[in-house]
């Protein structure tokens, strides 16, 4: 049996350990479908460290693959569904990604990117819920899940070795990176070790429990909140397009005892009709966690009204995973702070000379894990690097304070992400976009305020000499952008201006290009 499921599938082989939209799988089940993936990809050809990379929507068959990278020594790389072709291609080749699974609502860009010389390197393609007319399977790797699964040996695994994800996130230059940590895979721990990790969360979460899922997998906070739980003997019951009636709908019907929100699902949920919050009852969700994005005081206070003090804030980042947290307690005293860091983390607080401040004075925020835990850049020295002090302390880049209590607070961050519904975005991946655009002669993008997504992208152009600024223009550079990035990292809006300011070394300076638009608002990036 799979090291990871077969207590469960021995103590409770009947209850449910996976539900989504489709069907329901137990936990015996799963525990043999686990065993079937592992030794079903093994015979063909997936070896202990090989990376694969999965393109699929909230669904049981995540979760199984999941625990099959776990057991077979996988890293896999969860993917960013939005993502267009050209996207995919990259990530396929800078991960080296042997296999590629795609369920059906995503095979078209995927079939795209397998078909785009980046794509060579793939060995396997598996498509899950694929039919015989999908665009992947006329490729002649292409096997379905299901063959896997049935072809499989479902006796125990030899060798099991520990795997676990590679989560890739934007950069400040262009192209996003993989983030590969102590669970990512490729090193000789067996799968034991992911219990280890995943008990934590047992200070947390009631776990065993019953997550609700209503966010993207692929998400570094979404899997942590969910597939770690898991590990604890927690079943998940997921959401694959968020909807906030649906999802108070689902906590009941299932007894979810836990969830994680982004400040966007929030808002939601309180906009519902009241009609509709007043048919929720929630007396099974014991904890509700939030991250990923600044939560507007107003909304993390309505909702603490309405589900009372169940609501932890965290901060943290797919590079140093949970750093600080807040209950609804402390935040009511301490409303804006981002908690104490966790025992387990030490905060450095540095002037750009690399020293250490005043307790009580801003600086650089850098974070050292003491059990040991680190990351480095996939294929990227130099950004890993750059991102640490010394061996072991990193920044996200950051800046804050520690008060007089040790609370910690952010002030500012010296780049210059923009968050938008609690997923991150990199002005420079869309800037180099739209700098080839023919009509651009030059192009700042920044975050502006959005009552619902915290955050929205604009793009301010400077158009080259000639062309004649308009709204038609304004939609064909959205619209260029549609076509080579991911529908979430095109702008929202564009401005046209005479001159984007850049200083004597040639940087764009934002902070007075976004000044306008966040007069009289606190930007708590």
């Amino acid at each position: 049996m799979a090291t990871l499921t077969s207590d469960f599938a021995k103590a409770t082989p009947n209850e449910h350990a996976l539900i989504d939209e489709f069907r329901s799988v137990t936990w015996a089940s799963l525990d043999e479908r686990v065993n079937r993936l592992v030794n079903g990809l093994r015979a063909r050809g997936l070896a202990t460290g090989d990376t694969v990379a999965i393109v699929a929507g909230n669904q049981c068959e995540w979760f199984e693959l999941a625990q099959a990278c776990a057991h077979g020594g996988w890293t896999y790389v969860p993917v960013n569904w939005h993502w267009v072709a050209d996207e995919l291609a990259y990530v396929f080749a800078d991960a080296g990604a042997k296999a590629v699974f795609v369920d059906q609502r995503y095979e078209s860009a995927v079939a795209e990117a397998l078909g785009d010389p980046r794509g060579a390197g793939v060995q396997v393609v598996v498509g899950v819920h694929c039919d015989a007319s999908a665009k992947v399977a006329s490729d002649s790797r292409y096997v379905p899940y299901e063959d896997v699964v049935a072809a499989g040996d479902p006796s125990e695994p030899v060798d099991q070795m520990l795997g676990g994800p590679m989560f890739y996130t934007s950069g400040t230059t262009g192209r996003p990176k993989g983030v590969r940590g102590a669970l990512s895979g490729g090193m000789a721990m067996t799968p034991d070790i992911m219990k280890l990790i995943a008990a934590g969360f047992a200070n947390w979460l009631p776990v065993p429990g019953r997550t609700f899922l209503c966010g993207p997998f692929y998400h570094s906070a979404q899997w942590a909140f969910s597939f770690l739980p898991m590990i604890g003997g927690s079943s998940v019951v997921m959401q694959h397009k968020y909807d906030s009636a649906d999802a108070i709908r689902l906590i009941d019907e299932h007894s979810c005892t836990n969830v994680h929100l982004v400040p966007t699902q929030m808002k939601r949920l309180l906009d519902l009709p009241d009609n509709v919050k007043a048919s929720f009852d929630g007396s099974s969700l014991v904890a509700v966690w939030h991250g990923a994005a600044p939560c507007p005081p107003a909304v993390k206070k309505g909702l603490i009204e309405w589900w009372g003090p169940k609501i932890t804030e965290y901060y943290g980042s797919t590079e140093g995973s949970i750093i600080s947290v807040v209950s609804s307690e402390e935040w009511m005293r301490k409303g804006g702070s981002v908690g104490k860091p966790l025992e387990t983390v030490d905060v450095l607080v540095v002037d750009d000379a690399g020293n250490q401040v005043a307790q009580g004075s801003e600086g650089t925020l850098y974070f050292r894990n003491k059990m040991g835990m680190s990351f480095t850049y996939h294929n990227d020295e130099e950004k890993t690097k750059a991102a640490h002090l010394e061996p072991g302390v990193f920044t996200t880049g950051d800046v804050g304070y520690l008060d007089d209590e040790g609370y910690l607070w952010l002030s500012d961050r010296k780049i210059d992400m923009i968050i938008s519904g609690g997923v991150n975005i990199y002005p420079a991946e869309i800037e180099g976009v739209l700098a080839v655009h023919p009509s651009v002669e030059d192009v700042a993008v920044i975050g502006v305020p959005d009552e619902e997504f915290g955050e929205s992208v604009k793009a301010l152009v400077q158009v080259a000499d000639g062309v004649v600024a308009s709204d038609d223009l304004a939609q064909e550079l959205i619209a260029h952008c549609r076509k080579l990035l991911a529908g979430y990292k095109a702008p929202r809006s564009v401005d046209f201006i005479a001159e984007i300011p850049r200083t004597g070394t040639g940087k764009i300076q934002k902070a007075p290009l976004r000044a306008k638009y966040w007069e009289g608002r606190s930007r708590k990036i």
